[in-house]
């Protein structure tokens, strides 16, 4: 017997093959709404936002966008500081004393310049430690932004560098020289900012809100200020604060002689200037910088920077680097030198260590 056959009809047929095309269908076109949703989601929506062009990755920071920042935070908080100054509403008051007994003056320059400045830059960098010397309150935010944009003359001179955001921390001074601007003396207030990667300081910004004068340098970059073209070493001009021009005197006239000049004056930031070629009228100029007692960090980082970066020296009394991490307070006093040998100033200075601990 013959075996037995399956036979379908034409219909049948028909059918069958309508039913495999439907199959077929299915899973090729499945296979394409898979290829063309993976290819929309790699591309930005129309009219959507796009990842900004020429910013760092996550995680990191570019030194070139965080000195442009860093000199309109100055700037901004320097319009502050002059508003309130020719306002005449100080409303200045004691916030304690140092560690020689003066009263330490706060006012509402000090307030409202370390608020514009704190916001920018945490706005524009939230991932970095920032160092202020007022404090921050959370409760009085205020929202100010920036749109990214980098000066001319700072793309022109520095390249971008990027360095992991943990490594950076931000020293920001709202106005140095509080007790001369209490008292009016204009041309020592100057706003800082500085930028220290791994305690080393790289980026310092010194803006003078009355002139509308600003230096800033990055070390490795550029900067937009210089050294002088000639330097006393033999007799120093020598620029020390108003409160302990004595105790320097002494000592630098038993070094280098009687006609040593000492130049009383307001300011860690106006006294690092008081070093380099500023075409400024109320600018003094001076040889070597020189402070014997505790100061605090945000007043000397961007003057460390800036003459880090223009081939010049800010050490301790003892010729140790500063290092800005940790405490807020340099310890060890100060020399700041520039084409100098300023080995060869701390060998002369010996004296000077032991004053600061007077």
């Amino acid at each position: 017997m013959a075996p037995m056959g399956i036979r379908l009809s034409p219909l049948g047929m028909a059918v069958f093959c309508l039913l495999g095309l439907g199959v077929l269908y299915h899973l090729y076109s499945g296979f394409l709404a898979g290829r063309f949703a993976f290819f929309m989601l790699s591309e930005p929506a129309a009219g959507g936002p796009e990842t900004p062009r020429g910013s760092a990755p996550a995680g990191s920071v570019d030194l070139r966008e965080l000195l442009a920042v860093s000199v309109l935070a100055a700037v901004r908080g320097g319009e502050e500081v002059k508003r309130v100054r020719e306002g005449n509403v100080l409303n200045a008051k004691a916030k304690g004393k140092t560690r020689e007994g003066a009263e330490e003056q706060l006012t509402s320059g000090d307030l409202l310049s370390n608020r514009r400045m704190f916001y920018l830059l945490k706005g524009a960098f939230p991932a970095v430690q920032i160092n202020s010397e007022e404090h921050v309150d959370t409760a009085d935010q205020e929202a100010v932004s920036w749109d990214r944009s980098i000066p001319e003359d700072i793309k022109q001179k520095i390249q971008p560098k990027e360095v992991p955001a943990e490594s950076v921390t931000v020293w920001i001074d709202p106005l140095d020289a509080t007790q001369e601007y209490t008292e009016d003396l204009r041309q020592y207030v100057t706003t800082m900012v500085c930028v220290a990667v791994n305690g080393k300081p790289v980026i310092g910004v010194i803006h003078k809100p009355f002139s509308a004068y600003t230096a800033w340098a990055m070390v490795d970059g550029g900067s937009n200020v210089k050294p002088r073209s000639s330097y006393n070493e033999k007799t120093p001009r020598i620029i020390v604060s108003r409160s302990h021009a004595g105790k320097v005197e002494q000592v630098a006239r038993q070094t280098f002689g009687n006609k040593t000049v000492i130049i009383p004056a307001g300011g860690a930031g106006y006294k690092v200037l008081a070093l380099l070629d500023v075409a400024e009228k109320n600018q003094e100029e001076a040889d070597v910088y020189i402070h014997v007692t505790y100061i605090k960090k945000w007043d000397i980082c961007a003057g460390n920077a800036v003459l880090r970066a223009l081939g010049g020296h800010m050490t301790t009394l003892t010729g140790e680097e500063i290092s800005y991490t940790g405490s807020d307070g340099n310890e060890g006093g100060l020399i700041a030198s520039i084409n100098m040998n300023h080995k060869a100033l701390i060998e002369k200075l010996p004296d000077l260590e032991k004053t600061s601990h007077k």
